[in-house]
């Protein structure tokens, strides 16, 4: 079976909801997965937009989710399980698209890591710099899934 994640509220490649965005609730979608590989100890979860004026704007991180754990709620918040890290909004949890207007639609992608080892070692608070530092030696598998949002 292969790695797989779906993130529910919107079909693959499709249009994120308003109500999962900056100009709505800013409420983080609920994902499932399943298919990781054998030697999984932990995930970790980074949405991103590649799109983004300034470079890769990352929206959640989330690391050390329990290898038993293959779902997460509709607005998770922070503290539940795991670690969450700093997105570049400046805070921890998820931060939904926030695209500037007239830029266009823009790509976010949702990466769900299976990790070989249950803690990468990081404290809360960690950004994608040290995140992406420590997940290189220990991730065995990707999966991801990507939706699009643009502000007229």
């Amino acid at each position: 079976m292969a790695f797989r994640l779906n993130v529910t509220g919107f079909a693959e490649g499709a249009a994120i909801p308003k109500w999962q965005t900056c100009d709505g609730g800013d409420v983080s979608p609920a994902l499932e997965w399943s298919g990781e590989p054998a030697e999984t100890a932990s995930f970790t979860l980074i949405m991103d937009d590649p799109d983004a004026p300034v470079g890769t704007w990352n929206h959640w991180l989330l690391y050390d989710i329990p290898a038993a754990v293959h779902s997460l709620a509709q607005g998770y918040k922070p503290g539940k399980l795991g670690a969450s890290g700093t997105n570049d909004f400046g805070r921890l949890g998820y931060g939904g698209p926030c695209p500037p207007k007239g830029h266009g639609p823009h790509r976010y992608f949702f990466r769900l890591f299976a990790v070989g080892v249950a803690s990468l070692g990081l404290k809360a608070g960690a950004k994608r710099s040290e995140l992406d530092q420590v997940l290189r030696g220990h991730a065995l598998g990707e999966a991801q899934y990507m939706g699009r949002y643009e502000r007229k």
